[in-house]
């Protein structure tokens, strides 16, 4: 019934597929798509920003015309359509042949953003791209999967740093008709419009899709000439500053996101909500099943024993609270036709801890009953925050699990490093049992002049991209300041030892504490047989002035002349800028204030890359750390812990790390370091992929969530029993 329109009439019939292709994001992390969309037209492929639909869109009809007859570019097209169209089969896969049906087991996934590529920019952070990396492994594993979240009309941010040093970003409007995105429709070609009640207003939803290989994701969008301006505007972009904004946002997300899959008919049986920002889907989804005939006691129950919730922060700003007021203003039309009376709803978003506000964490927590935290060290963390909840179970009693996170490893690993030097050492089918450790243990078998030669060419062209990026810089007449020049990366050395700081700026992650000793750090970064250089990236979210003050004081110390152009802040942080970061820093550096890392994905990327991770002990490093594939140190107490904790950094990187990376031989080959690269990718390429992780998920969550959605519901309210609380009493 529902749909999405062409975009490419003027395809030839001989290559039409090329537009199928062109919007499923498949092509992002299978190389063979991008290479046949390269070979298409690599002039088109660079102008496009590898962004296949704005490329099929610019190029000429005689262009298009001519790839057609052209023999060698139709074998190639073939090929690579066989195999994308294989790989569609919902029917295949290690889900179907190990867990159940996929008409069984189909699960809805909500996430406030995702990362997915640059083309399609509806993410702020770590959050989003492992909610993207999420949907990759699902559509690689054929885990039924439907993804749900926003269509922001203004992206998030594109940075610009001002003369000064101020971030002053502004957001840019997604191009949506060049974006690997499509408008749904219906039988009649008119957009699909769903409505929900947010207080006394009607707001309307058009809804999107985006393919991302066999998984679909479907974004809601209020920027519809349905709304009125206030109400058009909820969805424009991420996380909405003040709290009255960010609840009409979360109610769009949450109860607007469960009606468009009730409205196109898509059937799932658990519900996984990331993070608590659209934890009201609960509400709604239990309002569908008291439709299909349960009772509100029995609708609830089941929602809890389906629903999983993963909680991703332990900072408490991360946790959105909404005040008593607000919530009663926007609630009091909906409770009553899901059977909760107020008070008993504000119960439910109550934090014994601090009482003052409906907290959405809580409010999940008490929802679901499968709760997981994203790293060991994390779940400890976790049980101390919220154990008010279970006020009568010791901490180790505390049903909270953990499912450390991963990263998609077919998206971020180098091409060059994965097709050509992997499937020579490693053999062709070792992205098929990539979490599999034996065949990371051939990584061995590696000549270290290979490796190591890889790695200096990735350097390289991260080098040559920063510079590029400068130079055109240097051609907007507007911002062609030398001092923004400098800054930017235009010194850098390709043959000095170089380390990467690049992630969301904000002051627990302690951006400038590598920057603590001045005098100490001038010295490494000018010595003239061993010098260090450090590449900044990164964005502070707008609203947030401590962060941007933080980043200008990096960017400050990047234009000092005293650090001869080896400091660089790189502007304008993407998922694009970060692969060349990832592939082609010596280091990676990571120095949160503990515990507040709740578990950190780019280390992991780096590492999965030969680049050894220096990092405090928390999040992920404590799992990741061996001894033998990179550098840690634990943070230190007190007043003075982030002096003690810069001391500890400079220590590391002048007795070990600027000696290791120097050690080189005849050929210049640094064997002890090319030793630490291979243990990183050893460590991290099967513990810390994606694969592992959704493997996981379904283990520990989803296959009990699957089987209690076949169950009928007994109504014995079991959040009651292990909370205390009761919404139904008086019903």
């Amino acid at each position: 019934m529902y749909g999405v329109k062409s975009k490419f009439p003027n395809l030839p019939e001989e290559i039409s597929g090329l537009g199928e292709l062109a919007y499923n994001l498949w092509w992002s992390w299978h190389p063979q798509g991008r290479e046949l969309f390269k070979s298409l037209s690599r002039t088109g492929w660079y102008l496009s920003g590898h962004n296949p639909v704005r490329m099929l869109h610019q190029l000429s009809e005689e262009a298009l015309d001519a790839a057609s007859k052209d023999p060698h570019f139709l074998r190639h097209y073939k090929a690579v359509m066989i195999r994308f169209q294989n790989q569609m089969d919902p029917k295949t896969g290690w889900f179907c042949n190990n867990v159940a049906d996929p008409g069984v087991g189909t699960l809805a996934y909500f996430s406030a953003e995702y990362g997915l590529h640059h083309a399609l920019p509806f993410y702020a952070g770590g959050l989003g791209f492992l909610a993207g990396d999420f949907l990759k492994e699902c559509s690689d594993l054929g885990v039924p999967v439907v993804g749900v979240g926003f269509m922001y009309p203004q992206g998030y941010l594109r940075q610009r740093i001002t003369p000064d040093g101020w971030q002053a970003g502004a957001c840019e409007l997604v191009d949506r008709e060049n974006a690997p995105i499509r408008r749904l429709l219906d039988d009649k070609g008119e957009p699909v419009v769903v409505n929900v009640s947010i207080g006394k207003e009607t707001v309307y939803l058009e809804v999107w899709k985006v393919e991302v290989g066999r998984t679909s994701l479907y974004l809601i969008d209020t920027c519809t000439e349905h709304n009125t301006p206030e109400n058009s505007c909820v969805t424009d972009r991420l996380y909405a500053g003040d709290p009255e904004s960010r609840l009409r946002q979360e109610m769009v997300l949450g109860i607007g996101g469960i009606r468009a899959l009730s409205t196109l008919g898509i059937k799932y049986s658990v519900l996984h909500l990331n993070e608590g920002h659209p934890a009201f889907a609960v509400l709604e989804r239990a309002r569908d099943m008291m439709a299909g005939g349960l009772s509100a006691k029995e609708a609830f129950e089941q929602v809890r024993r389906t629903t999983v919730f993963t909680t991703h922060t332990p900072v408490p700003a991360g946790h959105d609270i909404f005040p008593h007021s607000l919530m009663k203003r926007y609630f009091s039309h909906y409770l009553p036709s899901v059977g909760i009376e107020m008070e008993a709803f504000l119960e439910l978003g109550q934090n014994p801890a601090n009482p003052g506000g409906f907290n959405m964490t809580a409010f999940a927590m008490r929802c679901s009953a499968h709760h997981n935290c994203v790293s060991k060290r994390h779940l400890e963390v976790t049980r101390k925050m919220w154990r008010h909840l279970w006020p009568d179970l010791s901490e180790d009693k505390i049903p909270l699990d953990y499912v450390t996170n991963g990263v998609h490893v077919p998206t971020w690993i180098d091409r060059r490093l994965g097709d050509v030097i992997f499937t020579k050492y490693l053999g062709r089918d070792w992205l098929d049992e990539h979490d599999n450790p034996a065949v990371w243990g051939m990584i061995d078998d590696i000549p270290d002049q290979v490796l190591w030669r890889h790695h200096c060419a990735m350097k390289r062209m991260l080098i040559n991209k920063i510079r590029d990026r400068a130079r055109h810089l240097w051609l907007d007449r507007e911002r062609a300041d030398p001092s923004l020049l400098m800054s930017s990366g235009l010194l850098l050395d390709p043959s000095a030892l170089t380390l990467g700081f690049a992630r969301r700026f904000a002051s627990y992650k302690r951006p400038t504490l590598i920057l603590s000793d001045i005098e100490r750090l001038k010295r490494m970064v000018n010595d003239t047989w061993r010098p260090v250089q450090i590449i900044f990236a990164g964005k502070a979210h707008p609203d947030d002035q401590q962060s941007k003050m933080i980043l200008q004081r990096v960017f400050n110390a990047a234009r000092e002349p005293a650090f001869g152009g080896r400091i660089a802040f790189v502007e304008d942080y993407d998922e694009q800028v970060a692969q060349y970061l990832v592939h082609g820093v010596d280091v990676w550096l990571n120095n949160p204030r503990p515990p507040m890392e709740a578990s950190g994905t780019s280390g992991m990327k780096a590492t999965l890359n030969g680049v050894p991770h220096l990092s405090i002990l928390d999040g992920w490093w404590i799992e990741g750390y061996n001894g033998s594939n990179g550098w840690a140190f634990n943070g230190a107490l007190g007043g003075e812990s982030d002096l003690l904790d810069a001391k500890a950094i400079y220590d590391m990187i002048e007795g070990e790390v600027i000696p290791l990376y120097y050690d080189v031989d005849e050929e210049g080959i640094p064997h002890g370091w090319v030793n630490v690269m291979k243990e990183a990718m050893k460590m991290t390429g099967p513990n810390f992929s994606a694969r592992r992780m959704v493997k996981e998920y379904t283990e520990k969550f989803y296959r009990a969530a699957i089987s209690a959605a076949v169950s009928r519901p007994t109504g014995e309210r079991g959040w009651s029993r292990e909370l205390g609380l009761d919404p139904f009493r008086g019903i």
